[in-house]
């Protein structure tokens, strides 16, 4: 996989070339602006993104020369070559981005809800991005959502951009019968009704929770000994990203990622369960599984109020046997 990303990356670097119509001394040139060499990021993959951003950027069509050089002129170079650096996987890159955009995410996302800055819902709002900006290993290479950042705006701006809309598309959500669109067509900022004096009118609502605990306990119970421990330093013991790096040798980057990582892989879990419903067994009926509506409300009526003490279902169920070989390794 790795021989043919190059192969791929040498053929996308000659198309370029060829385009710019025999100019490599101005790839070379764009590659020392962008100071990418200082990422490991290598001549190749540089002009790779360059060829996804003249793609995007041109719709496909095929420019004059001169147009396209004057585009290449006007990206921000740097900020491509740190993007792209992160979308490989490169672990130095990774780490320049969280220590200079950590708070400036933060700071975003806390303008973006309508929340205080120290607000938590807000600042972790903002490290759930993390892990989708680094990405994963699928059957046909590294998946990135920084593959589509193309240098044409300043990284930051892009990246308040992508928060935003994450927060639309939760919004939206949310409030899948209420127009998101102000009289003028533009996009409302809408703030998450809060529940705190909320009185429920679903009788099945207890019967939902019930069953969300009871997902959770077994989505909970295939956890590596180690993700659990992530899950209880951040939630139950309050620590920061950084003191958790501290006691697990690993850098606040690494592990904000890994702590979404196993979030995610223990929602998929517990939604999995969900749907599955139980098999009859000792005398007991078999209960068909919930359908994606009956999913949601299991989930919003535990943000509303979640009876069940969670740090019970973190510390005392014992993992399964087996269960650290049936998730993928951390990295």
């Amino acid at each position: 996989m790795r021989k043919e990303t190059a192969k791929q990356g040498t053929e996308s670097s000659l198309g370029l070339r060829q385009l710019l119509d025999g100019s490599a001394s101005l790839v070379e040139k764009l590659y020392a602006q962008s100071q990418a060499a200082r990422w490991g990021l290598t001549l190749e993959r540089f002009v790779l993104s360059l060829e996804r951003s003249v793609t995007k950027h041109f719709l496909g069509a095929l420019p004059p020369r001169q147009k396209v050089e004057d585009y290449l002129g006007s990206l921000h170079l740097e900020d491509l070559a740190l993007a792209s650096a992160c979308a490989a996987g490169c672990e130095s890159a990774w780490e320049h981005f969280f220590a200079t955009y950590r708070q400036y995410l933060y700071s975003a996302a806390a303008a973006i809800t309508k929340r205080p800055a120290s607000d938590p819902y807000a600042r972790e709002f903002a490290d759930s991005l993390y892990a989708t900006l680094y990405g994963r290993e699928t059957a046909i290479g590294r998946v990135s959502l920084l593959n589509h950042f193309h240098g044409r705006s300043k990284l930051s701006t892009w990246l308040r951009a992508v928060l935003a809309q994450r927060y639309i598309d939760i919004l939206r959500q949310e409030r899948r019968l209420e127009s998101l669109e102000d009289d003028e067509g533009f996009e409302k900022v809408l703030v998450p009704k809060l529940h705190s004096n909320w009185q429920p009118s679903d009788p099945n609502r207890s019967r939902y929770l019930h069953l969300l605990a009871d997902a959770l306990k077994q989505g909970i119970s295939c956890l590596k000994q180690l993700d659990r421990t992530r899950l209880i330093s951040y939630y139950l013991k309050d620590l920061t990203l950084a003191e958790i790096g501290e006691t697990m040798n690993e850098h606040e980057a690494t592990v904000s990622r890994k702590l979404e990582r196993v979030r995610q892989e223990l929602k998929d879990k517990v939604i999995a369960i969900l749907k599955s419903g139980c098999a009859a067994k000792n005398g007991l009926n078999a209960k068909p599984g919930l359908d994606d509506a009956q999913i949601q409300l299991c989930f919003e009526y535990a943000t509303e109020a979640w009876p069940f003490d969670f740090s019970q279902l973190l510390e005392a169920i014992p993992p399964r046997p087996g269960a650290a070989k049936s998730l993928p390794p951390d990295g």
